[in-house]
């Protein structure tokens, strides 16, 4: 049937009404709300930026939906680059309601009429709808994109819009707003590019992967033509003069790789890995860091590693921290880092390492809390000690011995044999349980693996752990976490007391006395140091590692050199390598800071000794002063020096507050074999005790058959195979009663 021309028409009215109704809510369910622009950058999980305690960048992040590091406000924006942005993407965008009709229709002639997309005509409005509600690249899209325009420019103001439209328009490499891209292009801040600059910014953001200059295959001649057209709608808009236009097209562009002023990468992972918690909402947190001691210590670090590279040091670390408020200052990683060889990556800061000597103050901190002085003697002659089921032979690093010695000059010379004598007296495992309590969780074994071996660095540790303990001693025995990140509560609040001000003060004052290590040392060397500074030095066994830690009255520094691929260095030991960083770094901090001498308790007595005894001096002494806890002072006079006493000389230290008598070799469970090119019957061991007091007779057992009897502390027993047992028995001119030592198991194969 054929319908009148009315009939028709009213079919197509009813077609177009339905078309037209269907269009409307199909665009209605399809727009989505616009968000409130102040606001929709806070919402979701925000990654923020670090900056140094000076508000100097240390980390730039742009992992981010939203720029909310480099926010500027649109009266800080430059003009130039305001009428650049409104001439390169919407002329007419103080004109229109959101939607730019006549540009849309010219931009659909000009596609219509190439037969491919040539032009856009998306309205800045239009661009920030895209960021706010993205959708893909369809006609459709753009249809509904035109609605939330029009509701955009409902809610928000024409500066509101532009405003966040030049802080979040996207660029290349996750780059959004032109503050990151100028930093990211040329390195500088907006108010510091050359026009042509500025005008550079406004051509990007229409295709910042195609028109990028750094991207591979970019014709530099097609952007700069991109760039001198804009230059010239500009002067044809009355934005710029003919003088400008011409020093615009005169001008080049210089692209520059933007970098940070301050480096920190380890300490800023540390902070993100450690420190960072949901607390820490703000957009830009502020650290401990000190940026410019950073870049100081990093240059002073570097230096001395590039001197020292011939004798195999690739790599070092540096921490600084103000052990008064526990704040970070320093955290450098230098010499590997700096290059791309496999581990470059690594924390030297973190990584556990053999500390060499510098855990043997903390061990003589533990003999002091258990009653010995500064004064007390400890013997250093050769000395032989078990090592699992065998013998060691120990050794000093000079290989010299120098007889009985006072604690001073055995921790100021760091000397091995005395240390390894010291923590025999004391146990491993009580000085083990120090250390855990100093924070170094890193000797997380038994204290049976590591035996007597830890005085003397067999373990490992990390330089982040280190200076926590000697910070501890640099404040008067208290333990506390660092801080790495300013305004957070007082860190005194999870502090804790691992020695007494006195033990810590006494420890502090043998590691700054140049007296005390000049056997070892000498005098005038690089760890004297012009103000008051407690220095301890560290070698591990094959030069694997080199260490020095020292504390002022404020500042507590340590310096490690390596290679963190295990290799072994040329002899490059604490006092060569770390020392004389350490002393730099001491240099420059004070500087900046009036220094004072180190803290002494005043729960101190000061005595006049005796230096060969620790007793009180005598008229004929060798004397000089030490500091003592009050109720551990001397009071017996020299026994050695003068007529004017017969009493015994001081005992040593391994044998205080214990028995007074211990064969020390054989030790118990000791294995030796007899040597196949040696005749049998010349082969001996040779036996030995310690004990307090000078003895007038002893008798040797083996297996309980008394076999010698000398007067001296060492008998040479001929080698027989088999299991054995073996003890002594001591008389004494000053006792009645003969001592035995406990009887010990050894096997001869």
């Amino acid at each position: 049937m054929k319908l009148s021309r009315p009939k028709l028409l009213w079919v197509a009215s009813v077609v177009a009404l339905a078309a037209g109704l269907t269009m409307i809510i199909f665009t209605r369910s399809a727009t989505r709300p616009i968000p409130d622009l102040a606001r929709v950058t806070t919402r979701g999980e925000i990654r923020p930026s670090l900056l140094d305690r000076n508000g100097e960048p240390i980390s730039v992040t742009y992992g981010n939906r939203w720029n909310v590091h480099d926010v500027l406000p649109l009266h800080d924006t430059p003009v130039l680059l305001r009428q650049a942005f409104l001439t390169a993407e919407d002329r007419r965008f103080m004109e229109h309601g959101g939607v730019d009709w006549r540009a849309r229709m010219h931009a659909v002639v000009q596609n219509a009429h190439a037969l491919r997309p040539v032009r856009g005509a998306s309205t800045i409005s239009e661009q920030v709808v895209r960021m706010l509600n993205p959708r893909p690249r369809t006609v459709w899209a753009r249809w509904v994109e035109g609605f939330e325009a029009g509701d955009l420019e409902r809610h928000h103001g024409k500066g509101e819009i532009l405003e966040f439209y030049l802080n979040q328009v996207p660029y290349a490499r996750q780059r959004r707003g032109v503050v990151q891209a100028a930093r990211d292009y040329f390195d500088r801040d907006l108010e510091t590019l050359t026009a042509r600059e500025t005008l550079a910014l406004a051509v990007l953001v229409r295709s910042p992967g195609r028109l990028d200059p750094r991207r591979p295959g970019t014709s530099s001649a097609y952007f700069d033509d991109a760039v001198d057209r804009l230059a010239e709608t500009m002067h044809a808009r009355e934005f710029i003069s003919g003088e400008e236009l011409q020093r615009i097209q005169a001008q080049r562009l210089e692209l520059r790789e933007p970098g940070l002023d301050v480096s920190a990468p380890h300490f800023v992972q540390y902070v993100r890995d450690h420190v960072m918690t949901h607390d820490h909402a703000n957009v830009r947190v502020r650290t401990t860091l000190d940026g410019s001691l950073q870049q100081q210590c990093e240059a002073v670090l570097e230096h001395r590693i590039a001197a020292l590279a011939a004798r195999g040091v690739s790599d070092g670390a540096l921490l600084v921290v103000d052990h008064r408020t526990n704040e970070i200052l320093a955290w450098v990683n230098a010499g590997g880092y700096s290059t791309e060889r496999e581990g470059s990556q690594i924390d030297a800061v973190l990584t556990p390492r053999q500390p060499g000597s510098t855990l043997k103050p903390f061990l003589y901190a533990l003999a002091l809390d258990q009653g010995w002085t500064a004064s007390t003697l400890i013997d250093d002659t050769p000395f032989a000690g078990q090592v699992g089921p065998g013998l060691h032979r120990f050794r000093n690093y000079s290989r010299l011995h120098h007889g009985p010695l006072r604690l001073r000059n055995a921790l100021g010379n760091s000397l091995n044999i005395p240390a390894v004598r010291t923590i025999r007296a004391v146990s491993p495992g009580a000085f083990h349980q120090v250390l855990r309590e100093l924070g170094i969780e890193s000797l997380d074994r038994h204290p049976d693996i590591y035996g007597e071996g830890l005085a003397l660095g067999n373990g490992e540790v990390t330089l982040y752990e280190l200076v926590g303990a000697f910070a501890t001693l640099a404040r008067a025995g208290q333990w506390a976490p660092f801080r790495a990140v300013a305004d957070t509560p007082g860190f005194r609040q999870d502090a804790r007391r691992v020695f007494d001000d006195e033990v810590a003060s006494l420890i502090s004052n043998i590691l700054a006395d140049p007296s005390a290590r000049s056997l070892e040392f000498g005098t005038g060397g690089v760890l004297e140091f012009p103000v008051e500074t407690a220095v301890k030095t560290g070698t591990s066994n094959d030069y694997r590692d080199a260490w020095a830690v020292g504390f002022s009255d404020r500042h507590t520094v340590g310096v490690w050199m390596g290679d963190l691929g295990r290799r072994e260095m040329d002899g490059v030991s604490g006092s060569i390598g770390p020392a004389l960083v350490l002393r730099a770094v001491f240099a420059e901090l004070r500087r900046a800071d009036e220094p004072s001498a180190l803290f002494l308790s005043r729960k101190l007595r000061r005595v006049r000794i005796c230096g060969d005894s620790g007793a009180v001096a005598l008229a004929d002494c060798p004397s000089m002063e030490e500091w003592f806890r009050r109720e551990h002072a001397p009071e017996r006079p020299c026994p050695i020096h003068g007529s004017q006493s017969s009493e015994p000389a001081a005992t040593h230290a391994a044998e205080t507050g214990r028995a007074s008598v211990k064969l020390v070799r054989p030790t118990e469970g000791l294995h030796l074999a007899m040597d196949p090119r040696i005749p049998d019957d010349v082969e001996a061991f040779a036996f030995e005790v310690e004990a307090s007091g000078v003895p007038e007779r002893i008798e040797w057992f083996v297996d309980d058959v008394l076999v010698a009897t000398t007067n001296g502390a060492q008998y040479t027993w001929p080698l027989v195979k088999g299991r054995h047992t073996a003890h002594a028995r001591l008389s004494a001119a000053d006792s009645n009663a003969p001592v035995e030592t406990e009887r010990v198991r050894f096997v001869v194969k």
